[in-house]
């Protein structure tokens, strides 16, 4: 079974990334943590029950790890903008015979009581360019969006803009119909996410 579960934001700065998203919605994130293994931090913003946003930067205070960082961050430049989303499974390895090749391969992590696996690609890009999504199995009960208070955001729709969109499609089928995408031909990949926000509809992509 898959589910949606959580978006990342990138940014220059965890500062830049939070205040961004803060002036655009008209809320306030919470405190995230640190992510030794990959020498990134975020701060969270709930999406309602069972499904967060988060804000993801390189730490400048973390030791630089010997691998690519998850998502790209290493090449990342310019505005706070989309650059994964997340999806849930209840069995990575099983979820990882079905994903294409390059969606990576199961780490161990954990902050706190969380305990987690995530598919983490060898080069921290995702396939199809970054536009496939990450795959994360929680572990036990505890999950970051049981914890966070409501803010009343909430993701209205996600799309995927890939030059070969029907090939997302088929790469996206054996994770079920129920996941809130949908992919559409683009000359670049891409991926641009809906909201319903107290200050209205925002987009971010």
């Amino acid at each position: 079974m898959a589910r949606f579960d959580h978006l990342a934001i990138a940014a220059r700065s965890l500062q830049e990334g939070c205040e961004f998203v803060e002036r655009l919605f008209g809320v306030t994130l919470e405190a995230g943590g640190e992510h030794p293994l990959m020498g990134t931090h975020n701060r969270l913003l709930s999406l309602g029950p069972g499904a967060y946003l988060e804000v993801i930067a390189i730490d400048p205070e973390a030791p630089v790890p010997s691998h690519p960082r998850w998502f790209g961050l290493d090449d990342f430049s310019g505005l706070p903008r989309l650059c994964a989303w997340i999806v849930g499974v209840d069995d990575l390895d099983a979820a990882l015979v079905q994903a294409p090749v390059g969606a990576g391969r199961a780490v161990a992590l954990s902050r706190g009581d969380l305990r987690w696996q995530m598919a983490v690609p060898a080069d921290g890009v995702l396939p199809f360019s970054g536009v496939f999504p990450a795959l994360i199995a929680w572990q036990g009960a505890a999950h970051p969006a049981a914890r966070l208070p409501d803010r009343g955001v909430r993701l209205r729709g996600l799309t995927l803009t890939h030059p070969q969109a029907a090939d997302l499609r088929r790469a996206l089928a054996p994770f079920g119909s129920d996941l809130p995408v949908q992919c559409v031909v683009g000359p670049v990949a891409g991926l641009q996410a809906v909201f319903d926000t107290p200050q209205g509809k925002q987009v971010i992509g």
